[in-house]
């Protein structure tokens, strides 16, 4: 019996390695498949993916409904042994959603009609903008002839590469952009199906939240050795801690950001005042360049309009950025990552040069979950090493002793 289970390990062994190969070889050098695979499941889940992400989003506040409102029976359901109160569940769910829609409305319908009437003053005005930089350009090359001579030069280079451009790339893929602008209504309609499918399996799965964690928890003790399972347990908690503290915080700083911007720019009356908030805002989700992203397009604006006001402008938000950086931020999200200024602007260097605007918002809590998995295998292993983990250890010239455990008494 030893003999034929050891060579079913060997098989199984081999087998693996094979496929590995395979696999890799694939990767790299065949056709491959199972990265096409990939994405095309990828594809196909998205919708579950986004219930997935409006779940974990919307779960707060459907514990909050429970607790402050229905306690009561929440208490008898889980001393009848229950996951949920389904009655407090409907509730909680149905005041939850009602929140999201009444909070969208009033939001879009305040925003939507500001944000349009901006918009189409910026169409208007781009004529007349465009004069204005003309005229300064101008007045620029005829004060300096050498700059006037030296762009001249630049302006015909960039003339032929401009006809070079339009002849043999722009006419001959004159039909793929139609495609590509029909394409984007289309994908624009596939992602609000998407949303809709991801709305409806959200509201199934914060009604059996705890019942899928614990269909979760049973998968890890059936797959994982007994003596891993806390540790993975305790590592999962961390990365929830890290994700919804950094993820919902910093929604709801970008909101907070986007609001008080709207209302101290109608204080001031800033031209484009709706515009410059919604950039302010949405860039606010990205830690660290977030709030220059969004200022540097809004001064423009501003600047071209009233260069005065392109100043108050710049000292308002200068100001909104410390109170965000010194108050708002702190009280919202805090230190959940535990991640140094350098290592954020790593995290979100690395994540947008893969993934883009995303890669930017969501690399730092990935690269802050990577970073405590890190440090926490170096800590076993100096631990099994009787080395001491704390980093003062090893400031000096010669590496640190062992520190044995102490013995009993």
């Amino acid at each position: 019996m030893k003999n034929k289970n050891d060579c079913l390990a060997v098989g199984a062994t081999a087998f693996w390695t094979v496929a590995a190969i395979l696999l890799f070889y694939d990767t790299l050098f065949g056709s491959r498949a199972v990265v096409m695979f990939g994405c095309k499941l990828l594809e196909a889940l998205k919708p579950i993916l986004y219930g997935v992400m409006i779940a974990y989003l919307l779960a707060p506040a459907v514990d909050f409904f429970e607790r402050h409102l229905l306690p009561s029976a929440v208490r008898r359901a889980r001393d009848q042994g229950k996951f949920c109160s389904v009655g407090a569940r409907t509730c909680s769910l149905v005041l939850t959603w009602l929140t999201i829609f009444v909070l969208a409305y009033l939001l879009l319908s305040v925003l939507l009609p500001e944000l349009y009437r901006s918009v189409r003053l910026l169409l208007d005005n781009l004529e007349t903008y465009y004069n204005t930089i003309d005229n300064w350009v101008n007045s620029l090359l005829v004060k300096n002839p050498d700059v006037e001579s030296w762009a001249s030069g630049q302006m015909d280079v960039f003339y032929k590469d401009l006809l070079t451009w339009l002849s043999g790339k722009v006419l001959p893929q004159a039909q793929q952009i139609m495609t590509a602008v029909s394409g984007g209504i289309v994908s624009a309609l596939i992602f609000a199906k998407n949303l809709a499918v991801g709305m409806i399996v959200s509201t199934y799965l914060l009604a059996t939240k705890e019942l899928s964690a614990a269909h979760c928890r049973r998968l890890i003790c059936a797959v994982f050795p007994e003596r891993d399972t806390r540790w993975i347990f305790l590592g999962i908690r961390r990365a929830d801690d890290i994700f919804s503290g950094f993820v919902r915080g910093k929604l709801l700083d970008a909101l907070i950001i986007g609001i008080l911007c709207f209302l101290f720019s109608g204080m001031f009356h800033f031209p484009y005042a709706p515009l410059i908030s919604v950039m302010v805002g949405v860039s606010n989700v990205i830690p660290f360049f977030g709030p220059f992203l969004g200022a540097i397009p809004s001064l423009f604006l501003i600047f071209l309009v009233s260069p005065m006001k392109a100043l108050y402008f710049l000292i308002f938000i200068i100001a909104l950025q410390q109170v965000d950086g010194n108050i708002i931020d702190p009280k919202i999200v805090g230190d959940r990552t535990g991640l140094s200024s350098l290592w954020v602007i790593v995290a979100i260097l690395v994540g947008g040069s893969f993934f883009g605007i995303p890669g930017m918002f969501f690399g730092v809590p990935v690269f802050a979950c990577a970073h405590t998995l890190f440090r926490f295998l170096i800590d076993v292993r100096l631990h099994r090493k009787q080395l001491p983990s704390d980093p003062a250890a090893y400031t000096g010239q010669e590496p640190p002793r062992r520190t044995p455990p102490s013995g009993p008494g």
